[in-house]
């Protein structure tokens, strides 16, 4: 296994990502998805041999990429996939939108469920459709797909649903029980539906994640899966996806992207992405278990420091969905604690208008820096 000691914060402020050089350093930066971990061996060692023999070209049209995205697929999840039904692009974000072209037109309605991740709704309004939304069912801890109003919304004539599975920012792993029905339902009214897998390879203990694709002939039907090495990997800067498809319904959408959209997918992201599903298992499992251990650490040092903030422990991934609502800190309390505290969150009420006096947090981190960061929030009360 890959050594997973998180570097001190001195060497984690000379990374040139997002989330080091969005904030100057007396902050401790804990929104932005990315881990602090060290790379992976198996990837380390597969790019630095790209960068060696100067292999930084374009990416090439081989099976690479769809061979390993199989492979891990049946070794994880004891799911088939066809290599031929895979397609190679730059980054989940950017093959939803490219499908949400195809199958929305100007004006078309596109279904969420907030709390859900902020940029599904930009890319609903890049491609010009309207976002309408079924909320979640529940709250902290007892999260679910609101079936009736995601029927309602299907029945006021929606074209297509985007699932976010595991659910950014609340955690949630969605159950076959939820998902066989929303399959049925897309069938029913014919309702296409893109689901955001990404978080996938960092289900937690206590949780089993079930793709989409994998539920019934419906699902199949209708859906498309996205998956990427990015958030398991911490490979997000590479630029490297897929789409994934199972029926020839949906694939004819994807047979329609442009030849040039391999071109524009990282060949150093093809790369990492099929040494992290290949080899990369060791690593991704003390990960795991790191983040399982840094779930139950938040919730310990909530529970003595701010007991007025709830948290429900997150199934999959390493973003925390706090409410703040109790401690009387107005609808943002992101923007309070990053002025009072000196922490950077992200801001609930961007998830939606459910998100309103919440906050995410990436626990992604070191166990010393998190307990900071929650020491400094109850600090600045």
């Amino acid at each position: 296994m890959s050594d997973l000691s998180i570097p001190p914060l001195a060497e984690l402020r000379k990374r040139r990502s997002a989330k080091w050089r969005t904030f100057p350093d007396d902050v401790l930066p804990l929104p932005v998805a990315e881990m602090d971990f060290p790379l992976a061996d198996p990837v380390a060692e597969a790019l630095r041999e790209a960068v060696d023999r100067s292999d930084t070209g374009y990416a090439a049209p081989t099976g690479d990429l769809a061979d390993a995205v199989s492979g891990y697929a049946r070794r994880a999840w004891d799911w088939t996939i066809d290599p031929g039904q895979v397609r190679t692009v730059a980054d989940v974000g950017i093959g939803m939108v490219e499908i949400l072209r195809r199958v929305v037109g100007p004006g078309d309605r596109v279904v969420v469920s907030p709390p859900v991740y902020e940029p599904l709704a930009w890319w609903i309004g890049e491609v010009g459709a309207q976002v309408v939304e079924a909320p979640l069912a529940g709250g902290p801890g007892a999260w679910r797909l609101d079936l009736d109003a995601l029927e309602r919304a299907f029945a006021g004539h929606a074209t297509a649903y985007l699932l976010c599975n595991p659910h950014n920012p609340v955690g949630l792993v969605h159950r076959r029980e939820d998902l066989v029905p929303l399959a049925e339902l897309a069938d029913r009214y014919g309702v296409h539906v893109l689901s955001d897998e990404i978080h996938a390879p960092l289900v937690l203990p206590g949780a089993t994640f079930v793709p989409f694709l994998s539920v019934s002939a419906e699902a199949r039907r209708w859906g498309f899966s996205f998956l990427s090495a990015s958030k398991g990997w911490n490979l997000a800067g590479l630029k490297a996806a897929a789409v994934v498809t199972a029926d020839p319904a949906p694939k004819r959408y994807v047979d329609r992207l442009s030849p040039h959209s391999l071109y524009r997918t990282g060949h150093l992201g093809v790369i990492a992405t099929v040494a992290a599903f290949t080899e990369g298992g060791p690593w991704l499992a003390g990960v795991v278990a790191a983040l399982d251990r840094n779930r139950t650490l938040l919730g310990e040092l909530l529970a003595q420091s701010l007991p007025g903030a709830r948290y429900g422990r997150p199934e999959a991934g390493f973003l925390a969905w706090i409410d703040f609502r109790a401690l009387g800190w107005g609808d943002d309390p992101a923007a309070r604690i990053l002025t009072a505290a000196r922490v950077a969150l992200n801001s609930g009420h961007r998830y939606g208008p459910t998100g309103t006096g919440f906050a995410r947090l990436n626990f992604g981190c070191a166990p010393e820096t998190l307990t900071e960061a929650v020491t400094r929030i109850a600090a600045s009360r």
